[in-house]
């Protein structure tokens, strides 16, 4: 029987533009709506792929305690979060949904 040759899949190397980051976010929102984790370690994946130097330096933060907060281990504050939202060049939107729907 013969091996197969895998590595390990990193979304970080096929986030190549603004639009595709953008999207990656919104269905990690939707998939992981309610766990902050998800959401931090998407914010990760997307600052990777931008340079997690230059979004640590326009979010004001260490790229050490950038990793840190973004590595899906733990949740980051929600100042950390829209500094690195915006840092990245993305804003939010609230949408609202009749009561009771998800």
């Amino acid at each position: 029987m013969t091996k197969t040759a895998t590595s390990l899949y990193d979304v970080a190397e096929h986030l190549r533009t603004p639009a595709e980051m953008a999207a990656y976010l919104e269905a990690c929102f939707e998939d992981g709506a309610g766990d902050a984790a998800v959401i931090a370690k998407a914010l990760g994946d997307v600052a990777r792929a931008r340079g997690m130097t230059e979004v640590a330096r326009d979010a004001g933060l260490s790229r050490e305690s950038l990793y840190k907060a973004l590595s899906g281990e733990r949740s980051p504050s929600f100042d950390t979060i829209l500094r690195v939202i915006r840092a990245l060049g993305l804003s939010l939107h609230v949408e609202g949904t009749a009561a009771g729907e998800a």
